[in-house]
This record gives structure tokens, sequence and C-alpha cells, in this order.
């Protein structure tokens, strides 16, 4: 089938084809809604300035809508020889329409359509992937709240170290994803510049209307510079894949702590059997491999920025082909973040806590601490009280009091987390994800 770049008379070696389209066929179904939607608002602004008569908008807008519904019931393929998402369309529109079909790539380039729809995927992915960290976000919170009072043993050096709490320790996670949010705004306002209309990177001598195209597409705003535009390329996937690195740094570590705890030597948490895994020879298994997929997981995403890097290492302004592998770096990231942080929710929902855990005299040496600063509120400069307790740890005098007394704003009596939860509404407002929603809808005519 001729592609959309193909000269007459020239036919590519099916072996270069093969290894140039890459994965794009693959992938490009998940641009496919996307693609319709930069169509539909490309459509109506070459109306707008003229291109397209009133009956050619209404007719192409009715048969993108048509492919829209298809993709959306499963429907939509992009048929063997066809290139990309792009042609599929083109193609789809040209059959129904004829000429009307091919007036749509009008003062545009595969490089802003292929930019405008990463931009539009990336910005839907990423509200995906915030709804999940908010929902992982009050999960944890909820958990701190149940069990604020269960202490738990504080660790430093993996030795034993002051007393914390299983409140504390959901709650501090519930705190790390809040700056994970702040990381994924800043993704989300990358992807969320319009690039269309810079064609190949140089603009157009169509006067094209930017300003409209953004507005239909409910785009904070767009790339002004042409030859930025296509620059963004790359800059924006790193952007991403620094947002879901920092979040999938969260969970991994998370995901450390349980299978630590959940380990027989700690006894901490205690996953349901039916969240664990047998052995084919050690009968008494159960083995948390949830966990530890979601640790494996999440550790190999923390590499992905390096490699977006490497990909645009050394390329000077304009468009170059390696760009297309950011898609194949891109695309499943988005995909396994969402499953991580779908089956981190279910993990830490059902997870159970062991409690009284600091009741074993194991454990007396935790309340040390307590002691000294006990004995620096009877007016004892605190480095003798720290010289006296470590005397009286040495001879055998030492007894633990247990009688905690933690009140300053984020201790184990004051968790403070309406803070945490006040934070997250301030975070979440800045996201604005209205905006694009209604301009979307409207666009679909929904």
């Amino acid at each position: 089938m001729t592609k959309l770049w193909q000269k007459e008379g020239i036919t590519v070696s099916e072996k270069i084809e093969k290894f140039t389209v890459g994965r794009d066929r693959e992938l490009d179904l998940q641009l496919a809604p996307f693609d319709v939607q930069g169509n539909l608002a490309h459509a109506r602004m070459l109306a707008e300035i003229g291109l397209l008569t009133t009956t050619e908008l209404a007719g192409l807008e009715a048969a993108l809508k048509e492919i829209y519904t298809s993709i959306e019931t499963g429907e939509f393929e992009i048929e063997e020889g066809v290139e990309d998402v792009h042609s599929q369309v083109e193609l789809l529109l040209t059959r129904k329409l004829g000429d009307v079909g091919k007036k749509i790539h009008s003062g545009r380039s595969r490089n802003d359509q292929v930019l405008v729809d990463l931009k539009l995927f990336s910005r839907s992915r990423l509200k995906e992937v915030v709804t999940l960290t908010t929902r992982l976000f009050e999960v944890l919170v909820a958990r701190a709240e149940e069990h604020k009072n269960d202490l738990l043993p504080g660790y430093t050096h993996l030795q034993i170290a002051m007393p914390s709490s299983f409140g504390l320790w959901f709650g501090a996670y519930a705190e790390g994803l809040l700056d994970d949010l702040v990381q994924l705004q800043a993704a989300y306002r990358l992807a969320n510049r319009n690039p269309l209309g810079s064609g190949a990177g140089y603009g157009s001598s169509f006067p094209l209307d930017r300003q409209l195209t953004t507005d239909l597409l409910g785009f904070e705003g767009l790339h002004v510079n042409v030859v930025y535009a296509q620059m963004s390329r790359g800059r924006t996937e790193q952007a991403v894949l620094n947002a879901i690195s920092s979040l999938a740094a969260t969970v991994s570590r998370l995901a450390m702590d349980v299978c630590l705890y959940n380990s027989q030597n700690f006894g901490f948490l205690v996953l349901p059997d039916d969240m664990t895994t047998g052995s084919s020879i050690m009968p008494h298994k159960k083995n948390p491999d949830v966990a530890e997929l979601l640790r494996a997981k999440c550790n190999r995403m923390k590499a992905l920025p390096a490699e977006i890097t490497m990909v645009l290492s050394n390329l000077p302004s304009g468009y170059h082909r390696d760009m297309q592998l950011l898609k194949e770096i891109l695309m499943p990231a988005l995909s396994e973040i969402i499953e991580c942080l779908d089956v981190a929710i279910y993990m830490l929902e059902h997870v159970k806590v062991n409690t009284g855990l600091l009741e074993d005299k194991k454990y007396d040496l935790l309340f040390s601490v307590e002691r000294v600063n006990e004995l620096v509120m009877q007016q004892v400069p605190f480095r003798d009280a720290y010289k006296q307790v470590g005397v009286e740890i040495a001879n055998g005098s030492y007894r633990a009091s247990r009688n905690l007394d933690h009140t300053h704003i984020g201790s184990i009596g004051n968790l403070q987390l309406d803070l945490l939860k006040l934070r997250l509404t301030d975070e979440l407002t800045k996201f604005n994800f209205e905006k694009a929603d209604r301009a979307i809808g409207a666009l679909l005519g929904n």
C-alpha cells in the first residue's frame, strides 16, 4: 500500500520497511482515539480559515466520530500494509469521503500529528496515574489512622533505633506520594501544550489558527516557536518518565518494606494467604511474590529517564527518526506504572498488621532515648543524660519505660493526617483536569 510519504516509482525494501516501522503499528492503536481528537480540532480550524467548506467539515466530523466509536468498541484496526494510525485514519476518511478525506492533511505534517497525539495520550494517561496515586494515598492515610496507636520498631542502619508506629509508617509513604504529585504536575504541564501547526518544524504558509486548535483540544497553551515545538518531543517524554521514576521509587521502597516486614524474622505484617505463592519443594512457604514483583518492576522504571537521555544524546535541532523509539519507552512505562499502582492499592488494602510488637523485651533498648529525654526534662544537661543512660545500659540497671508522650506535629502522637489531606487537595487542584475534559467532551459532541 502506498505510504503518505512515498514517491512515485520508488519502492522501499521490505526489510528496511520492517526495520523502520518497528513497533509503530502495535503501539499506535493506543494513540488512535487521540489521533481522531487531533483531526477533529484540525478540521474545524481548516474550516475556520476557509480551507474546508461547511459541508466538507460536517462530513469529516461525522466520519471521524464514526471512527472514534469503532475505537471505543474495539473494532478499529490498522490494516496490513498501512504504516501507522495517522495513515489508517486518513485512509478511512478518503474511502468514505473521497477527495475531502485527502484535504485533512493540509497545513500539517506527520511530525506535528505524532506530537499532538503523544501530548494528548500522555495527558490522558497521566490523569489515570494521578487518579490511582490519589487512591493509594487515601488507602495509606486510612491505614495510618486505623493503626496510629500500634507501635512499630524504628530502624537506622537496620539496627533498632527508636519507637515508631504503623501510623507513622503508612503516613510517611502517603506524604511521599504528595511529592510525587508535584513531579507529575510538571510532566502534565509539559504534555499540556499544543504543538499542532508546527508542521515539520518550520510552520506553514497557510494562515493556521493555532490558538483555535489549542482551545479546542483544551491545552493549557501552545508551543509558540515551531522549531521548539518539534524539539519538545523527547523533552515531554523525559519529564513524564522522570515523574514515573519518582513514583516508582516510592512504590519500590514500600514494596521492599512489605517484603522485609512480612518475613518471619520481622513478623510486623502478614500478607493474606491468597496474596502469596508457594514452593515446589517446601510445603510451608508463603512467598510475597506480589511485593517482590512490584519492587522489581518499579526498580526497572527508575532507569527509564536515562534510556530516554541516551536516545536523545547528540541530536541537533529538527526531527530525527531516532525519536520514533521514544514511544517504545514511554507507552509501556505508563501502562506498567498504572498496573503497579493498582496492585499496590490492593495489597495495602488487605495486608494485616501485627499489634503489640514492642511489648517484647528484645525491644527494650528502643526506649533509651525516652529515658534520656526524661532526664533532660528533670534539668539534666542532654550530654550528661546521654552518658548516664549509656552507663545504665552497660551495667544492666537500665529499665525501659514504654510510656510515650510524643506531641509535636508529625510524631507518633500527632500524625496530623488532616494536613496531608489538605495538601492533596491543593496539589490536585493545580492539574485542572476539568479544562481538558470539557474541551474534549465538546469536540466529540458529548
